[in-house]
């Protein structure tokens, strides 16, 4: 296991005190209003070239009428749009209206069970057998097929307006999605389908997990037309959140975990709770050919599906994979082990420093020989790394990614990485002490032709003001700092993904 070898020039001083606990914690307060504005608070100038707009989505609230989540992630979901056009720059925000969300609204306390911990006043008794789980809608947003759709893995997706944001209901993508079916919230878009005519498509995928699982993987066209379904079946539980595609292969991580449903049934834990990280089994690399024998494929049976395994981790996110010289390569965020839910904790006093990092790590895998190498790209805590999206599935040179503000060990995200995965070469920008970053999501500037020519959008929670800021950066040099600070009137709690479009909404 090498490194590789790193020239540092950051834009900080990293020896100062990275973060500010109180600070952070301000980041989970609730967010119940909704907005609607023209951002006129400005530092430094909206690049006029950057037309289109960033769809984020998160936890808007972390409360109902008082009575608090025991973890974001059970936080309904709230679409934030920042829309670009001509050097100005629009807020606005909305929650997705799903059934569960009224719900709760009208009867002002919580209705529902989190699959992280959160569960109904009353006790075990008052949750025990209750299966029914609320669609929070809250994890990711796409506009792809002229539908803007709010993503949550476990369920539906619901459908929004694009220009207003406002909930239009349940998607169930023409017909292809049944009732109580689910649609993954970490879609990946192929550039250049060479299945489809060099046209972009849309992969994602659903789980249906059980002692044996099934992983459905679904294609796209760009007018939301369904190209491709394949349905096959894996060994064992798998708890899988992300994917990474290449021109010939879907690629999951199958986590090394177990799921003990008995906790969940009666009514003690969150089924979020009952999955435990096992050290001890090897993570497997699920590796599927994109290319079913037939059109709408629907074996359940494992016709060239190749398994491989490695060492034990836990893998939230991937940035990117691609085929060269007969192999994959993966890149990853790798966490030691999964950082588990306990039933008593309070997510607002995580203790940092006592927790493992998640690094940046390459997976090459050496499908005739079934081997699988493992390399550590890099040490500094990181996670929600993103690309130009020409190079999704393809080998690429530049990764940007939300990363702590000093070189080792574990703290919240306070910085913008952009690291050179080919010299290893890094640049840093950072909000620190008070400044807490989102997801970077990188926005090519049009006619060029450079890997980095562009711009990375990220949404950072100014703790010293409450308030969150949209923050652009160049980025062929984060040193220089943001070329834009549009400072909102408000707070965004911290989110989990997003996307843009060039359409301005």
């Amino acid at each position: 296991m090498q490194t590789l070898p790193t020239q540092e020039h950051f834009s900080v001083d990293v020896s100062a005190l990275p973060y500010q606990r109180n600070g952070w914690k301000k980041g989970y307060e609730s967010q119940p209003n909704e907005y609607d504005y023209s951002i006129d608070d400005i530092e430094g100038e909206i690049p006029a070239a950057l037309q289109g707009t960033l769809f984020r989505n998160g936890p808007g609230l972390l409360d109902i009428n008082g009575q608090r989540l025991h973890h974001p992630f059970d936080g309904d979901g709230m679409i934030s749009a920042i829309a670009f056009n001509n050097g100005r720059a629009h807020y606005r925000n909305r929650f997705v209206r799903t059934e569960g969300f009224i719900a709760e609204q009208a009867a002002g306390k919580i209705l529902y069970r989190g699959v992280f911990g959160t569960q109904k006043p009353g006790g075990w008794l008052a949750n025990a057998f209750d299966f029914k789980l609320k669609n929070i809608a809250n994890t990711n947003v796409i506009y792809w097929g002229g539908k803007l759709l709010a993503l949550w893995e476990a369920a539906e997706p619901y459908r929004l307006d694009p220009n207003t944001l406002n909930t239009i209901g349940i998607d169930y993508l023409d017909g292809i999605l049944k009732e109580g079916e689910s649609f993954a919230a970490h879609p990946r878009i192929d550039p250049s389908c060479e299945y489809n005519a060099g046209e972009p498509v849309l992969v994602n995928f659903a789980i249906k997990a059980g002692l044996s699982s099934t992983i459905i993987i679904y294609e796209f066209d760009q007018s939301g037309k369904l190209l491709r379904r394949q349905s096959r079946s894996i060994p064992g539980f798998a708890f899988i959140h992300d994917f990474v595609i290449t021109p010939n292969y879907c690629i999951f991580f199958q986590n090394a975990v177990s799921f003990n449903p008995i906790p969940f049934a009666v009514g003690l834990r969150g089924a979020g709770e009952c999955v435990k990280f096992e050290p001890e089994k090897p993570t497997r690399i699920v590796v599927i050919p994109r290319t079913p024998p037939t059109p709408l494929y629907q074996g359940g049976d494992k016709e060239g599906v190749q398994i491989l395994e490695t060492k034990a981790g836990f893998v939230f996110h991937h940035a990117n994979a691609f085929e060269q010289d007969g192999k994959i390569y993966i890149d990853s965020i790798c966490y030691d082990k999964l950082p588990e839910v306990e039933p008593d904790s309070d997510f607002r006093n995580v203790d940092f420093e006592a927790l493992t990092p998640g690094q940046f790590w390459r997976f090459t895998l050496n499908l005739n020989e079934q081997t699988v190498e493992r390399q550590q790209l890099e040490e500094r805590c990181c996670e929600f790394p993103s690309l130009h999206p020409n190079n999704v599935g393809r080998p690429y040179r530049y990764m940007f990614t939300g990363a702590a503000h000093n070189p080792t060990g574990n703290a919240p995200l306070q910085a913008i990485l952009k690291l050179d995965v080919t010299t290893g070469e890094q640049q840093l920008w950072s909000a620190a002490p008070k400044g807490y970053v989102s997801e970077p999501i990188f926005v090519p500037r049009p006619d060029s032709n450079q890997e980095d020519d562009g711009w990375v959008l990220t949404v950072v929670y100014d703790s010293s003001r409450h308030r969150s800021d949209v923050v652009i950066l160049d980025g062929r040099d984060l040193n220089q700092g943001p070329v834009a600070r549009l400072h909102l009137k408000h707070h965004i709690p911290y989110g989990l993904h997003g996307s843009w479009t060039p359409n301005v909404f």
